[in-house]
Parts: C-alpha cells; sequence; structure tokens
C-alpha cells in the first residue's frame, strides 16, 4: 500500500461542518436512551451545588461522558472528541469538558452510592433489551476480584504505595457477570484507596452482585467464584443469603494442608487439557495435572458451630518442575508436587467443578479492557470523582456489550476494543432532506451489516409489553 498522490498533489484542512467521525455513538446512545439512562439518572443522582443542578441536566452530563468513553475518551479533556463537525446535528445536550469535570468533582460518597444504583437499573435494562447472557435461566457465573490501577501525581486523594513497591495506586473491586456461552458484564463495581485489603467491604460487596445478577435475569443456578483473598466466613454467608453456590481458592492454610496430605494416591483422577493453561503460581504453561475432592470438608472449624461450613474440597496437583524428583535405581520415587485446592458447593461431576473454577479468569480479560479504555487514566485528584468515572466506565463497558450482542454473533464475543472499532469509530457525512437527516457511511464498510443490523434494531418501534 501507499499514497496515490505526490505530496505537492495532497494537501488537508478541517473545515466540513458535515462530518463526523463516530457515526457508530448514533445507534448506541439510542440503545442507552431506550433502557433509560438519562431517566434514571435524573431519578437516582440527586447532585446539587456547583452549578449541577438535578434531574435532566445530571442525566444530560452522565450521558456526555458515557457518550464519550464509548468513543474511546480516556481522560476528561478527551471527552472534548464530542463536540466536532456534524455532532449537533445528531445529538443535544452535549456537555464542555470543563463542566464534565466540575461535574464529577461535586460528587461525594452518598452521589457515588446512587450511582451505582443507576449501574443495577441499567444493567437490567440492558439484559432486557440485548441477549447479553445467554442461557442465564440455566446457570450464570459471578466472578469477584480486585485491581491496582497506578496514577500519577501527590494531589490524588486515596493514592498509597501498597502492593507494589515505588507505585502508588488506587484500588479497585469488581464483579463480572457471565454464562458458559457470553462474554462477561459487571456487575459491580467499588473504589476504594491503594492499601486497603483485598476482601475490604467483600461481603456486602458480594451480596450487591449476586443480587445484581437476579436483576439481569439471572434465574438459574448462581455460582459465585473468586480467588483465596475472599475465602472468609462472610462471603460464604452471603451467598448462602443469596440462595447461591460459591467456588473459592483456599489457599495452603495448615488445616487444608493437612486433609490433602489424608489423601490416598489412588483417588487422583488424571486430566488432560485440550490447551496449555498457564500455573497460578509460576506462569508456566501446564497441560497435564491431577485432579481430586474431598467431599466433606469442614472450614473455619475453628469459629463458632453457626459459621462452620461443610462442602467439597477440590484440589488440582501439577509437578513442581523447579524442585527435581527423587529418582531411584527402579525409576521415579518421589514426585515433587504443587497443590490448588478451592472450597465449593457447586453440585456438578468434580472435573466439570475444576473446569469451571479455572474460567474464573475470564475476568481479568475485564481488568484488562479497563486499562486500554477509560481506566486508563483515574482522571481526578477527587477520590470520589475518580469513583464516579469507574462506575460510568462500567455503564459504558456494559453499553458496549449489549450493542455487540445487537449486532451479530461474532460482536457479541468480540472485546470491546473490536467492537469500538467496527462499530463505533466510523466516519459518516450527515446529509438533509425534507427535515431528515441521512447518514453517509463508508462504502464497503466491512462490517456494515451487523452495523445496519444495530442501527435498525434500536430504531424499531419497541415491542408491546
Amino acid at each position: 500500500m501507499q499514497s496515490s498522490h505526490t505530496p505537492a498533489r495532497l494537501s488537508a484542512t478541517f473545515d466540513d461542518w458535515n462530518l463526523v467521525a463516530q457515526a457508530g455513538l448514533v445507534p448506541v446512545m439510542r440503545l442507552a436512551e431506550r433502557c433509560g439512562l438519562s431517566r434514571l439518572v435524573a431519578e437516582k443522582v440527586k447532585l446539587t451545588g456547583a452549578g449541577n443542578g438535578a434531574g435532566a441536566a445530571a442525566g444530560a452530563k452522565v450521558t456526555s461522558i458515557v457518550g464519550g468513553m464509548v468513543a474511546g475518551a480516556d481522560s476528561i479533556d478527551d471527552l472534548d472528541v464530542l463536540r466536532h463537525g456534524a455532532m449537533p446535528a445528531v445529538f443535544g445536550g452535549v456537555r464542555a469538558p470543563s463542566t464534565l469535570g466540575t461535574f464529577l468533582r461535586a460528587f461525594t460518597h452518598g452521589h457515588a452510592l446512587q450511582l451505582h444504583a443507576v449501574h443495577r437499573r441499567f444493567l437490567g435494562a440492558l439484559a432486557a433489551h440485548a441477549p447479553l447472557l445467554p442461557g442465564s435461566g440455566e446457570k450464570a457465573f459471578i466472578d469477584v476480584d480486585s485491581t491496582h490501577k497506578r496514577v500519577y501525581g501527590r494531589a490524588k486523594q486515596s493514592a498509597e504505595y501498597g502492593r507494589f513497591k515505588g507505585i502508588r495506586t488506587l484500588h479497585p473491586l469488581l464483579a463480572t457477570i457471565c454464562t458458559p456461552t457470553s462474554r462477561p458484564v459487571i456487575a459491580a463495581v467499588r473504589m476504594r484507596r491503594g492499601k486497603a485489603a483485598d476482601s475490604r467491604g467483600a461481603p456486602k460487596f458480594v451480596s450487591e452482585a449476586l443480587a445484581t445478577a437476579v436483576e439481569a435475569d439471572c434465574t438459574g443456578m448462581r455460582i459465585l467464584r473468586a480467588d483465596s483473598q475472599f475465602y472468609n466466613a462472610a462471603v460464604i454467608a452471603a451467598c448462602r443469603r443469596a440462595g447461591a453456590h460459591f467456588s473459592i481458592t483456599t489457599g495452603m492454610n495448615p488445616s487444608v494442608k493437612r486433609a490433602i496430605l489424608g489423601i490416598p494416591e489412588e483417588a487422583w483422577q488424571q486430566i488432560t487439557y485440550p490447551t496449555a493453561i498457564p500455573d497460578p503460581d509460576t506462569g508456566e504453561l501446564i497441560s497435564n495435572a491431577e485432579v481430586t475432592e474431598i467431599p466433606a470438608y469442614t472450614a473455619f472449624a475453628s469459629r463458632k458451630k453457626s459459621e462452620r461450613v461443610t462442602a467439597r474440597l477440590i484440589v488440582r496437583r501439577v509437578r513442581d518442575l523447579a524442585k527435581p524428583a527423587v529418582i531411584g535405581e527402579q525409576g521415579e520415587l518421589f514426585p515433587v508436587w504443587r497443590h490448588h485446592p478451592f472450597f465449593t458447593d457447586n453440585p456438578a461431576p468434580t472435573l466439570q467443578t475444576e473446569r469451571e473454577h479455572r474460567h474464573h479468569a475470564v475476568i481479568e480479560q475485564v481488568i484488562a479492557d479497563s486499562k486500554t479504555a477509560a481506566l486508563t487514566h483515574l482522571p481526578s485528584g477527587h477520590f470520589n470523582a475518580n469513583a464516579a468515572w469507574l462506575t460510568q466506565w462500567a455503564i459504558t463497558y456494559n453499553l458496549l456489550r449489549a450493542a455487540g450482542a445487537l449486532a451479530s454473533a461474532f460482536h457479541a464475543r468480540a472485546t470491546t476494543a473490536t467492537i469500538r472499532a467496527h462499530l463505533v469509530n466510523i466516519p459518516a457525512r450527515i446529509a438533509r432532506s425534507a427535515r431528515r437527516l441521512m447518514l453517509h457511511l463508508p462504502r464497503r464498510w466491512p462490517w456494515q451489516h451487523a452495523w445496519t443490523h444495530l442501527f435498525d434494531t434500536v430504531h424499531a418501534p419497541p415491542e408491546p409489553a
């Protein structure tokens, strides 16, 4: 591929008022309107002062931030991407970045909680309008994990030196929902200070995520999956109260070690992975392992009787290649193993339960997505402004997932970066005729049919209740 013109015969100028750079915002933000995003913000977020107003004004500001994030904005200044060319012809009420920054800085902890309520209701509405979670009537997985987001500048409230030496971070907590056949959507998020323990506030957060799954029409079995940081009696009690199952990594504490030492050698089952998987401890790729279970293991035995839990302890072991086995005259005598146990009341067979627990790693895809999208930066020095930014990123993420599910089967499984590239960041020219607007998009766009299907679906008359 090469330029078809010499530099002397080619020039450029920014002077066309009939162009938009992100024509995909039209159907995506129409989907947000149909699911009532502005109305939910007006009902739930009672933010006053600093010129913020309430009701429709707050709704317009939140949808402006979400629209900018859909287009790829990762800072407050980047939200100015909504004010170019013919954008005023297709959208009204777009706010300037300075106005949106003032709006975010006016948030308190209570307002952030109100925005969480908007996120929960909006996810339920998206699930009603798009096939976000196919198969959720039979089984859904709720995954919980935390991540550290590096921040810069001394003025960031609650940023602290935590897990990573010499790096100041904030510490978001995330919960996602997925099914065996769908990509995850975000059920809940929380912003926390950098040194907050991984499990800080986990029981309440788990209860909220499980309740959100019900609002998203997950009417079948719900299974909470988490790492060892969330292995405590309060988290499991929250699952039991919500009528959900749990599958939580235990780590190698003394009680678990004693239980594993009592497993007879003939109880182990050989499993072979179709594709190599990374070892949780070393990162090495492994293709073979052995699995067994202790069907009645009592966790938290030192606590009072009402807090003890008896369920299955499933253990996977792999060869420790860093410690060579002891070799005798008759061959290998003492192979060295590393064990990975988890505690669960999932009623599925052992190998299926172990496979479903390993699938918990899917939440890492969402975390990776966040750090290449709106969470590339936490743009404000105010902690609650960053908390509101985090929640609005979660709203945006779910909105893009719903748009992909409506566009095509391929985009229902695609990453949000792919959805943005194929369906959102498309240039278009605005033409006017008989008081109607026409979007003229690039001819032979490779994903034309998916875009057209999304556009026609969200602009069709709503189905009768």
